[in-house]
């Protein structure tokens, strides 16, 4: 009798451990953290999220650079004296011309500033057209593919506008009152020493700069949206740009 109550005694207590045993480990399965679902975005999503993010940026970037000192106390963008000229520059302030120097470089960026008001339509422009298969490539295209993509279809654009405005723009602010007496000093020394005498296109190099300098800013405004959650304004924008 004494076996029989032994034998069944250590049956439940068998059974009753099976069955707890059982039960922490559905439990431990079933409260297992999963991860989190990655949104599914339809093509429409796509597309519109893109065009949100690059209307943020571009309107940021063009805020912050057609201001006055936008350009001038950016370190980033600033124009420096031309570099084929430098060697004007420091004969210039050999020359005792440091302070016409300083007010060229100023100048120079004053140009580019007001320059870069022209942007925004252009860049308006090339949004609009944008296709599927372009917003799918720049979702995935990691930092900065926005941003490449606004230089394909605006650069030819961008130049062809910014060059009459920074005529006028250069023309504006005096840039030839403080260049023309840099020059004229240089090429005198090397009329005297038989050097090279230089003479670089302002325009073009101000509409160049200008330009570099505002997808800089457009570059580091992408990145920002596609790094940090608290750059995403909007419900549609966390959704796009938190499923890659």
């Amino acid at each position: 009798m004494f076996k029989i109550l032994a034998i069944s005694s250590i049956s439940l207590f068998i059974g009753t451990c099976s069955k707890l045993d059982l039960s922490v480990i559905n439990g431990y399965v079933n409260n297992t953290p999963t991860a989190p679902l990655v949104p599914k975005l339809s093509n429409q999503e796509v597309i519109s999220g893109l065009k949100e993010a690059l209307n943020v940026g571009i309107k940021n970037a063009v805020n912050v650079t057609s201001i006055t000192d936008g350009f001038l106390k950016n370190e980033t963008i600033r124009l420096p004296f031309p570099p084929d000229a430098l060697k004007a520059r420091q004969k210039a302030i050999d020359l005792g011309m440091t302070s016409q120097v300083e007010k060229f470089e100023t100048t120079l960026n004053r140009a580019a500033e007001e320059a870069v008001k022209e942007a925004l339509p252009i860049f308006m422009d090339a949004i609009t057209n944008m296709s599927i298969q372009d917003g799918f490539a720049i979702l995935n295209g990691g930092e900065g593919a926005a941003s490449n993509f606004l230089k394909e279809q605006t650069t030819a654009k961008l130049t062809a506008a910014f060059s009459p405005k920074v005529s006028e723009a250069i023309s504006k602010v005096k840039l030839t009152e403080y260049w023309s007496p840099i020059m004229t000093k240089y090429n005198a020394a090397m009329t005297l020493t038989g050097g090279e005498k230089i003479n670089p296109d302002l325009n073009a190099y101000v509409t160049q700069k200008a330009i570099e300098g505002l997808f800089k800013m457009v570059t580091l405004e992408e990145n920002k949206i596609r790094k940090d959650p608290a750059a995403r304004i909007s419900d549609l924008l966390a959704k796009v740009f938190g499923s890659i």
